[in-house]
């Protein structure tokens, strides 16, 4: 609608930019494509701030969306990625700038096909095909080394010419495949498989020059994938160079950068074994040389000391220890003879001081009743009484007389 204005009759700024909002708010969602120049994301922030920019024109248009919006394609898109985006165009009045909301971020072309292979990964993942836990250790000298890669290719000639510079008496079981194409997958997983059957192959290496990243597609395939990690032989992955990570890579028990740097981590170098085993020997005969001086040392000090080098010295100085505990023995046991004879003597002497008999050698007599009672005063016996006089050289009979 038409607005009636005149240089005597204007409208304010304000109005003109709530008109332009309200007819920008009746436009629907569109679908706009372009190349992200800037972009925002601050930690904790609710919202992502990005410029699209259409580089034919060199014109650039803000788009916002939801974090959660832009989560989904964070991993594959950063500034310069091409999307495509699902937004509403707004008008923000009060500066007058126009800008898109943003309900849904595609990338485009290879950004595409990288979201498609990070969701591949993350299903994967979440099923534990790539867990650390369930990688197989690599033997030390493998005998036979299954090798998958393309025929007469560059991959091949490092792998091998590498390897047996390494231990010429390496051996190889060779399957050469297509490495790019549509049938790159079928034959490279056949393959896998018919090295995974042969008991004398300790080690599967599959190896692939560099390329682009539709080249590589074949070794992100799921097929492929499974087929590696249901292997019971170490599988070692060298596709491509250094920045290349297929999922072949995250599967395998082993990620070698390059064909060569596959080579050099599943089979030793011979000269640094060698020098290795050398090194060894060396530290292994200083250190038994080193325990026998320790252990000769510490005879020879044995042998120095004095109970070793005059043995019966320790029987002598036992035999005077002896003598003379001997000695002090007799003598304890002679003075408690000699006490305990003086004591006796002194008890004898005290026996016989305080014995009967001694009184009567004196002259002394006991009387007796003929009940035997001993007469202690003169009025308990009565006149012609026999009494029994004993004396000390014997006994005799006396009567009382009147």
């Amino acid at each position: 609608m038409a607005l009636n204005t005149s240089a005597d009759a204007p409208i304010p700024v304000g109005q003109v930019s709530r008109l332009i909002g309200g007819w920008i708010d009746r436009l629907g969602a569109v679908w706009v494509e372009g190349q992200i120049t800037q972009l925002s994301r601050r930690p904790g922030a609710g919202v992502v701030f990005l410029t699209l920019r259409d580089p034919s024109h060199d014109i650039s248009l803000s788009v916002t969306c939801y974090r959660v919006v832009f989560d989904r394609v964070a991993d594959i898109v950063s500034e310069g990625a091409r999307v495509v985006v699902h937004a509403k165009p707004e008008w923000y009045a009060p500066r007058g700038q126009l800008s898109l909301r943003a309900t849904e971020i595609r990338p485009v072309g290879v950004g595409e096909l990288l979201a498609r292979l990070e969701q591949l990964k993350k299903s994967l993942a979440a099923e534990g095909l790539f867990a650390l836990d369930a990688k197989r250790p690599l033997p030390f000298l493998p005998q036979l080394i299954g090798l998958v890669c393309g025929r007469a290719s560059a991959a091949e000639r490092d792998v091998l010419e590498n390897a047996r510079h390494r231990w010429p008496a390496v051996r190889f079981e060779v399957r050469n495949v297509a490495v790019q194409g549509v049938h790159a997958v079928p034959q490279v997983v056949k393959a896998v498989k018919e090295l995974d059957s042969v008991p004398d192959v300790d080690v599967i290496i599959v190896a692939r020059g560099g390329g682009s990243v539709e080249d590589l597609l074949p070794f992100s395939d799921e097929q492929l994938v499974r087929t590696v990690a249901a292997c019971r032989t170490p599988v070692v992955s060298a596709i491509g160079h250094e920045p290349d990570t297929p999922l072949l890579d995250l599967v395998a028990d082993l990620r070698a950068s390059t064909p060569t740097d596959a080579a050099k981590k599943v089979v030793p170098d011979v000269g640094e074994e060698l020098t290795r085993i050398r090194q060894l020997r060396e530290r292994a005969l200083r250190t038994i040389t080193g325990l026998l001086d320790r252990e000769e040392r510490g005879l020879a000090a044995a042998c120095h000391r004095p109970c070793m080098e005059r043995p019966q010295r320790m029987v002598e100085e036992r035999e005077e220890q002896v003598s003379a505990l001997l000695e002090r023995g007799r003598r304890t046991l002679g003075h408690l003879l000699d006490r305990a004879d003086s004591e006796l003597a002194h008890t004898r002497a005290r026996v016989v001081a305080l014995s009967p008999a001694a009184t009567l050698e004196r002259g002394y007599a006991v009387l007796q009743r003929a009940d035997g009672g001993v007469v202690r005063a003169a009025d308990e016996v009565s006149a012609e009484e026999k009494l029994r006089a004993r004396v000390a050289e014997g006994e005799f009979t006396v009567r009382v007389t009147p």
